[in-house]
């Protein structure tokens, strides 16, 4: 028999199941991944992966394997297409939108930028949405610090805000 944590242990057994009972926590309907899949599809003009869950969670009746999210990786010109495309289309339909903020560098030059609905892009048509996702979207530069990283990103027209 191993170790179990009695806080862990807790959390399995008692805190995992008030959360569900009090926020109404339900397993999500598979075919929102495949919608998911669709519109990052349309969006960033390259086939999405889906993501696979790594362990099971009997809570939200989630199993090993089960798709959770999707993915895409854009290099080359797919990259520099879909960066022209989100600051010049999508960044502006942003409702009362002043610049993203430049606080999502991590320390190595790479950007996070969080967009909370997937409807900012004109791919995207609003009628035929399901539910309203948003995203994360990481680009991964060469450059060795966070000034450099937000100096090449600010020329390539990403609006960061003016402190």
């Amino acid at each position: 028999m191993s170790y179990v944590p009695r806080l862990k242990a807790e959390y399995k057994e008692r805190v995992v199941q008030a959360l569900t009972e009090e926020f109404s926590y339900k397993n999500a309907d598979k075919k929102l991944i495949d919608y998911a899949l669709e519109e990052l599809t349309k969006i960033t003009g390259q086939k999405a992966i889906s993501t696979m869950s790594k362990k099971d969670i009997a809570a939200f009746k989630l199993r090993k394997g089960m798709p959770i999210g999707a993915k895409v990786t854009l290099r080359g010109d797919k990259m520099y297409e879909f960066l022209d495309r989100l600051v010049t289309a999508s960044l502006p339909r942003v409702r009362d939108f002043n610049g993203i903020k430049a606080n999502g560098f991590d320390g190595r030059g790479n950007y996070n930028l969080g967009i909370t609905e997937q409807i900012i892009y004109p791919e995207i048509n609003i009628d035929q949405v399901k539910k309203i996702n948003g995203m994360d979207i990481t680009f991964v530069t060469s450059a060795d610090t966070d000034k450099e990283a937000k100096s090449l990103l600010g020329e390539l027209g990403l609006p960061f805000k003016k402190n």
